[in-house]
């Protein structure tokens, strides 16, 4: 009998499961086996994500509520229930985010020398310097905005911190609203007298202490912040836009004033000010926040960056070059003698950039093509890429632009590329350009050669020493062969190529992935030994699931390593008995994809772009590529297994959709991303023995 695996019992919500990874984030600024101040890096990151959770996943929701799209995902949950609990859910999110900041963390930073002041703390002293700081700095910026019969409720920018104030003249209560000024520190340092603490106090509470200087003539009833968190979903149609650039870039001021999607306000705001606001911005009950603290704790990402705690940080971990490239002089011959294998940011991303450097001044160098997604503000590599152009190189650069809340960054960088002398273009309609790969077109001796790196992660040095990602280095003919291929394919109007060792998105991968998958189901029913090791950032395909659901049933033995959106569920009955999934959050974020399949000892390996999602196999271009070279297949072997003994930041998830920590007793205690910082040091140091016992 055929199995239905299309039950609502078999798959998480979407939504639900990614509130769950940033509940684990959550867990890991409770953690306190974490340095202090990596702990409020945590805290922070918690706040980045729910802001963009709402601003685009949220937003999408209610979108579908507001036009009556009723219809059920595949967890059996309708838009409007989904709405539901994630409100629930994300309450109790910031309720223990709070919690955990207020009890634990500010008591932690004041122990250590950092105390985020109150102000019915401040001393005389501190007032005085603090009402000079306002007269001089504060005052000049601000702007209060009045709302009456000629002055209606002003726009309220998204995210902007800003504070409400209830004013009173002639016994008629107004409403004001000032906006904190994101150009001055959030924090601002004030005199104690004190050698072994700092004090700091937040702007907010500045403003709201001297925030009669701002209405004279008017009594000020009360002032407390609040924030807005705005749809910021972008939707174009690239079919009618006649200049995409143009199209994306008017988008991008649109963000600043869609929808109110929630509000946050002050935990003891006065009730005349939250009918106020609720009624002005269009926000329902269930949509506020009443936050008990600080609103909006991505400063804690500013006060990570302080100097003088360093010794509440990890300690810093320098990125090595590969052994393979230790010695080489010429990274175009190192790379001639093998392919180069590196696992960032354990290796170095230097050799990239330094190919790409080598390359834009190499007179044998004719042509570089490279795809963009995601770059750093000050990009060696776009340095490099318009040096090239102007070197008189053929350069073709696709940047995305439709790289979510960094189209702004992109257009800049576009801009710069073509006044090089860069070809750029803009990826392919409807679709969005994720592959990472660059093409070096060399004239040698005996005539062309390509060289090509293929990546999992971005050209992005430095995010580089962030993420965990992987890259190869080849100049192998055939990937080379297909590598110019997928550039022509992306640049003109070439069909969709036929591959012979890449595979791409959104043309063929996901049938790739089904046969690699269905070949260890029938090799499973034939008795032989079946296995899958797969680990990406999410999981979240039906197609994908139902087919690991099925391996499962045959007898595979799949192991899965999704570090955040996970929709399978391990443990069923007669349904994933066989699956077991684990997400690792760490120092470093998890963001390489690889693909193991047993293949009756053949042992195939992968790496991609692209996570098991129907964005990334549906409407993005995804490129897979095999590791082929039997040093770096047993190298990342090697790496899978370590990954899968991480018992110190790896959770483990249950039936019921629940993440718990390995019971560590009895088990060697692995911290993964540890183990691969320490091996790449000694692999370097090992080269320099080896190295000076030849030299004798």
């Amino acid at each position: 009998m055929k199995e239905n695996f299309d039950h609502v019992n078999y798959y998480e919500n979407r939504e639900l499961s990614w509130l769950e990874f940033n509940q684990r984030v959550l867990e890991e600024a409770e953690n306190k086996e974490n340095p202090l101040f990596e702990r409020i890096k945590y805290l922070s990151i918690v706040s980045s994500n729910l802001d963009e959770f709402f601003m685009v996943r949220v937003a999408s929701l209610r979108e579908q509520f507001m036009v009556g799209y009723d219809k059920k995902d595949f967890s059996g949950l309708s838009p409007i229930e989904q709405l539901d609990k994630i409100t629930i859910r994300t309450h109790t999110m910031v309720e223990e985010q709070y919690h955990h900041f207020n009890k634990s963390i500010q008591p932690l930073l004041k122990k250590n020398g950092l105390n985020i002041v109150s102000v019915n703390k401040l001393t005389a002293q501190q007032k005085d310097y603090l009402e000079e700081y306002f007269t001089d700095v504060i005052y000049p910026v601000v702007t209060p905005l009045a709302v009456d019969s000629s002055r209606p409720f002003p726009l309220i920018l998204n995210k902007s911190l800003n504070i409400g104030v209830l004013l009173n003249k002639d016994f008629e209560e107004v409403f004001a609203t000032v906006q904190v000024p994101s150009v001055l520190p959030r924090l601002l340092e004030i005199p104690n007298g004190i050698d072994t603490r700092k004090d700091y106090i937040l702007l907010e509470d500045i403003i709201a202490l001297y925030i009669d200087k701002l209405f004279i003539g008017y009594e000020v009833i009360c002032a407390y912040p609040y924030r807005i968190i705005r749809n910021a979903d972008l939707t174009i149609d690239e079919e009618e836009a006649e200049d995409l650039l143009i199209e994306i870039e008017k988008s991008i001021k649109k963000r600043k004033w869609g929808e109110a999607i929630s509000l946050e306000m002050s935990k003891n705001m006065d009730k005349r000010l939250v009918n106020i606001l609720t009624k002005s911005l269009s926000v329902e009950k269930q949509d506020i926040f009443y936050i008990d603290g600080p609103i909006d704790l991505t400063f804690l990402m500013k006060v990570y960056k302080f100097k003088g705690f360093s010794h509440l940080k990890y300690e810093p971990k320098e990125p090595q070059i590969p052994r393979d490239l230790l010695g080489k002089e010429d990274i175009f011959e190192a790379i001639k003698e093998r392919d180069i294998f590196m696992s960032h940011p354990f290796d170095s991303f230097e050799p990239v950039i330094e190919l790409i450097q080598k390359a834009s001044k190499d007179p044998k160098v004719l042509a570089i093509k490279q795809t963009l997604y995601r770059v750093s503000g000050q990009s060696p590599i776009i340095k490099a890429l318009a040096e090239a152009a102007e070197a008189g190189k053929q350069v073709t650069v696709l940047v995305e632009l439709k790289a979510r809340f960094d189209e702004e960054n992109n257009i800049q960088w576009a801009r710069r590329l073509e006044k090089s002398g860069c070809h750029v273009i803009y990826g392919l309609v409807g679709l969005k350009t994720h592959s990472k790969i660059m093409l070096i077109v060399r004239m040698e001796e005996y005539g062309i050669r390509r060289y090509v790196h293929l990546g999992t992660g971005n050209y992005n040095d430095i995010t580089a020493k962030l993420y965990t990602d992987m890259g190869l280095l080849t100049c192998n003919e055939i990937i080379g062969a297909d590598a110019s291929a997928v550039f022509n394919t992306l640049s003109g109007y070439s069909e969709p190529p036929k591959l012979n060792k890449l595979t791409m998105a959104p043309t063929s991968l996901r049938k790739k992935f089904k046969y690699l998958i269905e070949r260890e189901e029938k090799n499973a029913l034939q008795g032989k030994e079946a296995r899958i090791i797969a680990k990406t950032n999410s999981l979240s395909d039906q197609g994908i699931i139902k087919a690991l659901y099925k391996a499962s049933v045959a007898g595979v033995k799949i192991e899965l390593i999704i570090r955040g959106i996970c929709c399978l569920i391990p443990g069923l009955h007669g349904v994933s008995e066989n699956i077991r999934v684990r997400s690792i959050v760490g120092r470093y974020l998890e963001h390489s994809r690889i693909f193991y399949f047993y293949n009756n000892g053949k042992e195939d390996i992968y790496l991609s772009s692209a996570d098991w999602m129907p964005r990334n196999l549906n409407r993005r271009v995804e490129l897979l590529f095999p590791i082929e070279d039997a040093i770096i297949k047993k190298r990342l072997l090697k790496d899978l297994n370590i990954l899968l003994r991480d018992v110190v930041k790896a959770k483990i998830k249950n039936e019921l959709g629940e993440y718990k920590r390995i019971d560590r007793r009895g088990k060697k205690i692995i911290n993964s991303q540890e183990y691969f910082t320490q091996e790449a040091y000694e692999s370097v140091k090992n080269y320099k023995v080896d190295a000076k016992k030849e030299s004798f």
